[in-house]
């Protein structure tokens, strides 16, 4: 690797479970953050389904998150990632981040080879998705609405990003999500999502989850801060019996295992409070 802004990237994946897994995000932190278009490109180098810019800002930090294809407003794991970073370097605490239309928080504290992490997601808000896009996201995955729990009715639900909720009856239909990834891009830009999160609940507090991330050009995510953050505030908004905190198994079907903890107030729109540890790749 040649290229020195690249070299300044540390890869880091987040929401490890027990050192394996996690989804690898790309963090840059410097004086000042480069172009849009400079990000951009080293986001599309790096490969990873998104890479976070930080650079100082006030008594905090300003930040913006690129995917491999487009800027996003807001990403749980890359976020974690970046509460890593800041602790390896600046010590245990909790960081304020300016993001493009959301002021949020992470926090960090270093435990041997990885961090324990933090974030306070933005604001959380759902309500029912529309018939055209439920049916044409079941035809995208080849699903049937017999395959939808119906406690958990589909839903458009944000935590700093748009996502459609789908919410299915077993495991077995949550293992075999199938698309074609030109398709979920054009769904996802249709109707402005940036994934789609497929959940199945184990018990009222446990669910396993797959986020397809075709906005971004990746297939699939194996752990989603955001898609996570988006769940728990719409299953607060319904009254799940979630008991104040839901832990997401996500990324198993895919061979990278991963684990986050969802925690969740009463306060309606409230944000949520979405943690994990870190294992630095680099």
């Amino acid at each position: 690797m040649t290229d020195p802004a690249l070299r300044a990237i540390e890869r880091i994946a987040a929401f490890d479970d027990n050192g394996q897994g996690g989804n690898p995000a790309g963090v840059w932190i410097g004086a000042s953050l480069p172009p849009a278009a400079e990000m951009g490109r080293l986001a599309h180098a790096v490969g990873f389904s998104e890479t976070a810019f930080a650079a100082p800002q006030g008594e905090g930090w300003r930040v913006r998150y690129f995917s491999p294809e487009s800027e996003v407003p807001f990403c749980g794991h890359a976020t974690i990632a970046l509460g890593a970073a800041l602790a390896r370097r600046h010590g245990d605490g909790r960081y304020a981040l300016q993001l493009n239309a959301a002021a949020i928080t992470v926090e960090g504290r270093v435990d041997g080879a990885r961090v324990l992490a933090a974030l306070q997601s933005p604001p959380t808000r759902s309500k029912a998705a529309p018939a055209d896009l439920v049916e044409a996201a079941l035809a995208l995955f080849g699903y049937t609405p017999a395959d939808l729990d119906p406690r958990i009715p589909p839903a458009l639900a944000h935590g700093g990003a748009d996502h459609l909720v789908l919410a299915l009856s077993s495991r077995a239909a949550l293992a075999a999500m199938r698309y074609e990834l030109e398709a979920g891009r054009a769904l996802m830009a249709r109707y402005g999502l940036v994934t789609i999160v497929l959940a199945w609940a184990e018990h009222a507090q446990l669910f396993h989850t797959r986020n397809p991330f075709a906005s971004g050009g990746v297939y699939e995510d194996p752990a989603t801060g955001a898609g996570t953050a988006a769940l728990a505030g719409y299953l607060r908004d319904i009254g799940w019996p979630h008991g104040g905190r839901i832990e997401v198994v996500q990324g198993e079907d895919m061979g990278m295992r991963s684990r986050l903890t969802a925690g969740i107030g009463d306060e309606p729109g409230g944000s949520i409070r979405v943690s994990g540890s870190a294992r630095m790749m680099t």
